[in-house]
C-alpha cells in the first residue's frame, strides 16, 4: 500500500476536480441541456482516450501515461480558472477529461495486473469515489465559508500540481507477461459486461448531472446530497472487493435494484445512498472478473473504461435533453428504462475465464 500511495493520490485529485465543478454548473451555463454538456465534456475526453492510453501503457509503461494524465489535470484545471467562460469551460472540461483518461487506464491496467487485484481494486476505486466526495464537499464548503464558488477548482488544481510530483517515487511493477485478445474478440466476449458499465456506471453520471436542476438547491446543499452517492460507493467497493461475488448473478440483481435507488432520489437526496452503493458492487464485480481473464490488462482497462465513460457522457446527455423538452420525472423512468435493460441481457454474456479459473 504505501508503495502505490501515488496512485491512490493520483486518483483522488483527477476525480477531485472533476466533480468540483458539479454544485456550480449553474454557474457556467443556462438551462439543463447546456449544463449537462459541460458536465459531459470531461466524459467525452475520456472516452476517446482510455483505448489508446491503455494500448500505449501495454508499449510504453503505465507510469509515463499516469503522469501524463496528471499533467493535463492540472492545465486543464488552470484553463477553467483562468478562462471561466462557459465555451472554454467546456473545451477545458474535454482537456481534462484526456488526462483523466489517461491516468485512469494505465493506473487500472497497472492495478489489474496485480495478483491481488481484487482488494487492490477496492482500496483504488475507494480513493476515487473519496476524491469525488472531496470535489463536492470542498466546493460548497469553500462557497458558503469564503463566497468563492471556484475554490474548490483552485484547490485541487494546486493539489493535481504536488500528486504529480509524487508520481515521482513510483516504479514500474515487474508483471507476468499475459497473453493480449484482439478488440474484436474481447468485445465479442465481453460485450454484455461492458454494456452493463455502460448503463449502470453511466447512472451515476446521469442522476449527479440533473439533480441541481431538478431541485434547485443553494451548491452547498447540492453537495452534500450529491456526496452521499460517493460515500456509499466507497463503503461498497470496500466490502465487495472482499465478497467474491459470482458477476453475472451480482450484475443482474444490482440492475433492478438500480431502478428503485434512481426512483428513490426523485423523492429523496437518500436514494444516493443506494444509487451509490449499487454502482459500487457493480464496478468491483466488472473489475474482480476482467482482471481474472488472464490477458494483458491494458487493452482490457482500455474497453472497461471506454464503456463507463461513454455512459457517463451519453446518459447525462440523455437524461439533460428528456429533462428539458419533456420533464425531470421522464429523465428519471428513462434511466430506469436503461437499467432494465442490463438485467434482461447479461445473462448472456460469454464472459470467459480461463480454464483454471473456472474449476
Amino acid at each position: 500500500m504505501p508503495r502505490r500511495l501515488p496512485l491512490h493520490l493520483g486518483i483522488f485529485a483527477v476525480m477531485a476536480l472533476s466533480n468540483a465543478i458539479v454544485p456550480i454548473l449553474p454557474s457556467y451555463g443556462e438551462g439543463p441541456f447546456f449544463q449537462s454538456g459541460i458536465y459531459a465534456a470531461y466524459f467525452l475526453g475520456a472516452f476517446a482516450t482510455v483505448i489508446p492510453a491503455g494500448m500505449l501503457s501495454d508499449r510504453v509503461g503505465r507510469l509515463p501515461v499516469i503522469r501524463a494524465g496528471l499533467f493535463l489535470t492540472l492545465i486543464a484545471g488552470m484553463l477553467i480558472l483562468a478562462f471561466p467562460s462557459p465555451f472554454t469551460v467546456l473545451g477545458a472540461r474535454a482537456l481534462e477529461g484526456v488526462g483523466a483518461g489517461l491516468f485512469v487506464a494505465a493506473a487500472m491496467a497497472l492495478v489489474n495486473s496485480q495478483p491481488d487485484h481484487e482488494s487492490l481494486s477496492g482500496i483504488f476505486m475507494g480513493a476515487l469515489n473519496a476524491g469525488l466526495v472531496a470535489g463536492l464537499l470542498a466546493t460548497g464548503s469553500i462557497d458558503r465559508a469564503m463566497g468563492m464558488e471556484t475554490g474548490g477548482i483552485l484547490l485541487f488544481t494546486i493539489l493535481s500540481a504536488v500528486f504529480l510530483l509524487s508520481t515521482l517515487l513510483l516504479r514500474e511493477d515487474a508483471t507476468l507477461r499475459r497473453p493480449e485478445a484482439a478488440f474484436p474478440q474481447l468485445i465479442r466476449d465481453y460485450v454484455w459486461l461492458f454494456l452493463s458499465a455502460v448503463i449502470l456506471v453511466g447512472m451515476t453520471g446521469a442522476v449527479t448531472a440533473i439533480y441541481p436542476g431538478y431541485t434547485g438547491g443553494e451548491p452547498a446543499a447540492l453537495a452534500t446530497a450529491l456526496a452521499l452517492m460517493n460515500l456509499a460507493t466507497i463503503g461498497a467497493v470496500i466490502v465487495a472487493s472482499r465478497l467474491h461475488l459470482p458477476p453475472v448473478p451480482t450484475l443482474r440483481v444490482a440492475a433492478i435494484a438500480m431502478v428503485a435507488g434512481v426512483l428513490l432520489v426523485m423523492a429523496s437526496p437518500l436514494g444516493f445512498l443506494a444509487v451509490g452503493a449499487i454502482a459500487g458492487v457493480v464496478m468491483i464485480a466488472q473489475l474482480a472478473y476482467l482482471g481474472a481473464t488472464g490477458l494483458r490488462q491494458g487493452r482490457v482497462m482500455g474497453l472497461y473504461n471506454a464503456a463507463s465513460y461513454l455512459g457517463m457522457t451519453m446518459l447525462p446527455a440523455l437524461a439533460g435533453l428528456t429533462a428539458e423538452r419533456v420533464s425531470f420525472t421522464a429523465a428519471f423512468l428513462l434511466l430506469s428504462a436503461f437499467s432494465l435493460v442490463v438485467a434482461g441481457t447479461i445473462g448472456r454474456c460469454e464472459c470467459r475465464l480461463p480454464q483454471s479459473q473456472k474449476n
